[in-house]
C-alpha cells in the first residue's frame, strides 16, 4: 500500500526507521530488532541510505524484506548527490521488482573533500530534481524530508517552506520531519507550512534520547533547539546513563502523547536500531492509540 493512502486510512499512523549495518556488519541484528518491532504493529517501517549511496545495496535488501517477509509497507530511503540517473534507476528497478512502492527522496550529503560536478547531465543536486525524476517514471509513493527548525543551508525558516513547497509541487505525496525536541516549534512550521499551501500528510519525526553520545552529535548534525524542559533532564542525569534513558524515553512518550493529541498525522520513530525503548513508548500509549482508533473508525 502507497503509505500517502495509509496516512489517509489510518491516521495517525505510527511508523519506525531502521538503518542497515556498516559495511562488514550483520544483517542479523538488523532482523532480529524487526523480529521485535513486527509485533507492534507498526503502519510501516523506513530504510536508512548510507552517506553516498554506500549501504545501497543492503538498503534494498531490508527494504525487500521488510515488505514480503515481514508483510509491512517498508519505505526505502534514496539519495541522489553522490549517484548518476543510472544508479537511481537501477535501485529503483530493484525495488520495484521486489514489491517496494514508496521512495523516502532525499539530496544527501556530500562526503568530505568532494569535487561533484553537477553540470553532468547525469547527475541530481537537489532532492527535487529526484523527485521530479520518481514521479515521471511512475509506480511509487513518494516522501520527502522537512525541516519544523529548518534545513541549515536554508536563510530562514520561510526561505526553507518554499522549498519545501516546490518538493510538494513536483511531486512529494507525504513528508516525514527531521527530529525535533519541541512541539511548539512544529506546531508553527506546520501553520507556516499550510498557510503556503502545503497540504500533503506530514509525520512528525521523534527521537527517544538514551545517551549523552545521542545528544552530542544531534547537536553536531542538526542544531536543533533543545527546550529548557529537556536542557534540564540533559544537565541532571547526563553522567547517569540509566536515569538519562529512563527520562529520555519519558521526554519521548509525552512529546508523542501532545502529537497524538494535536491531532498529527503520524509519528515516526527513529529507532537507532533498537528495539526495547520503542517497545517501553508503544507500551504507555497502547490505550490512546485504541482511543483514536476507535475515533477513527466512528
Amino acid at each position: 500500500m502507497y503509505i500517502s493512502e495509509k496516512v489517509k486510512k489510518a491516521k495517525p499512523t505510527i511508523s519506525f526507521e531502521i538503518f542497515p549495518p556498516k559495511k562488514d556488519g550483520s544483517l542479523d541484528t538488523i532482523y532480529s530488532t524487526l523480529d521485535e518491532l513486527k509485533g507492534l504493529h507498526p503502519d510501516f517501517i523506513s530504510v536508512t541510505y548510507g552517506a553516498g549511496g554506500s549501504t545501497r545495496g543492503t538498503t534494498v535488501e531490508i527494504s525487500s524484506k521488510v515488505q514480503n517477509h515481514y508483510k509491512l509497507p517498508a519505505l526505502a530511503h534514496l539519495t541522489c548527490l553522490t549517484s548518476e540517473k543510472s544508479e537511481i534507476d537501477g535501485v529503483l528497478d530493484r525495488l520495484e521488482e521486489n514489491g517496494v512502492k514508496n521512495i523516502l527522496a532525499l539530496r544527501g550529503d556530500a562526503p568530505q573533500n568532494s569535487c561533484l560536478d553537477f553540470s553532468n547531465e547525469f547527475r541530481y543536486e537537489h532532492s527535487t530534481d529526484l523527485i521530479r525524476h520518481i514521479k515521471d517514471r511512475g509506480g511509487f509513493c513518494i516522501g520527502a524530508a522537512c525541516y519544523p527548525e529548518k534545513h541549515s543551508e536554508s536563510k530562514n525558516v520561510w526561505d526553507d517552506i518554499v522549498h519545501l513547497r516546490e518538493k510538494v509541487d513536483c511531486g512529494a505525496d507525504f513528508l516525514i520531519t527531521q527530529l525535533f525536541f519541541d512541539n511548539e516549534i512544529f506546531y508553527k512550521f506546520m501553520e507556516k507550512s499550510k498557510s503556503m499551501g502545503i497540504d500533503v500528510p506530514v509525520i512528525a519525526g521523534i527521537l527517544p534520547v538514551v545517551n549523552k553520545k545521542q545528544i552530542d552529535r544531534i547537536v553536531s548534525l542538526t542544531g536543533c533547539t533543545f527546550p529548557k524542559k529537556f536542557t534540564r533532564i540533559i544537565e541532571r542525569y547526563e553522567h547517569k546513563p540509566e536515569a538519562l534513558k529512563e527520562a529520555g524515553i519519558a521526554y519521548a512518550t509525552e512529546q508523542i502523547i501532545d502529537l497524538l493529541s494535536w491531532g498529527v498525522d503520524g509519528v515516526h520513530i527513529y529507532t537507532m536500531n533498537k528495539s526495547q525503548e520503542t517497545i517501553n513508548i508503544l507500551k504507555s500509549i497502547s490505550t490512546i492509540r485504541n482511543v483514536l482508533g476507535e475515533v477513527e473508525a466512528s
